[in-house]
């Protein structure tokens, strides 16, 4: 009778240790997800998903900048990388706007893993934001196709920042094609060429 008891309490042991190993891994993001929820590099997302480049147009009541540090049709380093080969490319400034930049997270209306720290919806890309800036937390509408599935989502400011943001064109340091006017980079993401 003991060797049952002793046998039952060691398989249920190792079934329960079995049970938690799967449950800690169904929690763990993978590697894509990983990825996308590091937010300003979306290097190895589907490049598909991003819309690199874009129109022109920008969303009604943004304001040109008066005095931007860097003038439309000046060029900069862009320091940061939203996608792969970003990174060290030089910008030209298509277009310079004051603003405030927000980093959100949302759920894909296409499905998919949920976005985190995304960089970066403008004020005027929100549906009937109040007043900027608009606190970490609160929900929003974004009105931007930026990446697949953003347009029309219900999203969370994670950070706010009043800041210059730039359209710009560029050439991947990675030798992809020229992306014309990317939606958008702050004046921080850039320096002197």
């Amino acid at each position: 009778m003991k060797k049952l008891v002793v046998i039952f309490i060691v398989v249920s042991i190792f079934t329960l240790s079995g049970c938690g190993n799967n449950t800690n891994q169904d929690n763990q993001p993978n590697q894509n997800q990983e990825n996308v929820n590091q937010g300003m590099d979306h290097s190895d997302m589907n490049q598909g998903e991003m819309n690199h480049s874009s129109s022109g147009e920008v969303p009604k009541g943004l304001k040109e900048a008066v005095n931007p540090t860097y003038p439309v049709g000046s060029q900069a380093i862009i320091t940061d990388a939203h996608m792969e080969g970003m990174k060290g490319a030089t910008a030209t400034i298509v277009g310079a706007y004051d603003t405030t930049a927000y980093a959100i997270s949302y759920t894909p209306a296409t499905g998919g893993p949920r976005v985190t720290d995304h960089r970066w919806v403008i004020h005027e890309e929100l549906v009937d934001p109040g007043t900027a800036p608009l606190k970490p937390g609160t929900k929003v509408t974004v009105q931007a196709e930026h990446m697949a599935g953003m347009n029309g989502v219900t999203a969370t400011i994670d950070s706010a920042v009043p800041t210059t943001v730039y359209m710009i064109d560029f050439t991947p340091t990675n030798g992809g094609e020229e992306v014309k006017n990317h939606k958008w980079v702050t004046e921080s993401e850039l320096s002197p060429k």
